[in-house]
């Protein structure tokens, strides 16, 4: 590697909207997110399908599928 051209690589704070802090190693030493692991549905279990318009019912209607 070629000396004095990359950025320092250090410590650094990830803050969620929810106000969880994550420590780990960056080029910027603080960086703000609106989701993570421990507010975002999927990891949370909070996560819901939303049927829009009938898709589901209107697929099995034209294939055939009971339900």
């Amino acid at each position: 590697m070629k000396k004095d051209i990359h950025p320092e690589y250090g410590d650094a704070t990830v803050i969620c909207a929810c106000g969880n802090q994550i420590e780990t190693k960056s080029t910027v030493k603080e960086m703000h997110v609106n989701t993570c692991s421990s507010c975002h549905p999927f990891y949370t279990g909070q996560s819901t399908f939303i049927d829009s318009e009938g898709r589901v019912e209107q697929f099995r209607r034209r294939y055939g599928q009971k339900q």
